[in-house]
């Protein structure tokens, strides 16, 4: 199984930014611990601050791999352009937060990609990212 996980606006400073709702925690050293739990799995990552990098990645693996985890960051909230992305490739999509976006501001509410997506986790800090390959792994 290929899945591909992707990280969008500000996820480059998790560790770092806002480490009351994000943790303290960088991503590579938890990227790292889910290619050891799943040795079975092909992962791979990428990460951008910028909107079309993300939609080109999108379209680069939509149509090859297994699962892709998306984390959106805030253009969760606003970009169509990537729900557009998401509903042009074959490749099922999982949303993921790391925080509750429910219990934060009321922009976060709406997500613009959750309707292209076959589903969302949120909440369990960055164990939405293992809950998303464990979904994948459970349709197999």
């Amino acid at each position: 199984m290929k899945i591909l996980i992707v990280n969008g606006p500000n996820l480059n400073l998790l560790g770092k930014r806002e480490p009351g709702i994000y943790g303290a925690r960088g991503f590579e050293d938890y990227y790292n611990e889910l290619k050891k739990r799943y040795p079975e799995v092909e992962f791979d990552y990428f990460q951008s601050n910028v909107e079309g990098e993300l939609i080109n990645k999108l379209h680069e693996v939509g149509f090859s791999w297994d699962g892709i985890v998306l984390n959106a960051g805030a253009y969760t909230h606003t970009s169509v352009a990537l729900q557009d992305a998401i509903r042009g490739i074959n490749t099922p999509v999982i949303e993921v937060h790391i925080s509750n976006v429910h219990k934060r501001e009321e922009f976060r509410h709406h997500s613009m990609i959750s309707c292209a997506c076959q589903g969302v986790i949120c909440g369990f800090g960055l164990d939405s990212y293992r809950l998303a390959v464990e979904a994948f792994l459970a349709q197999k």
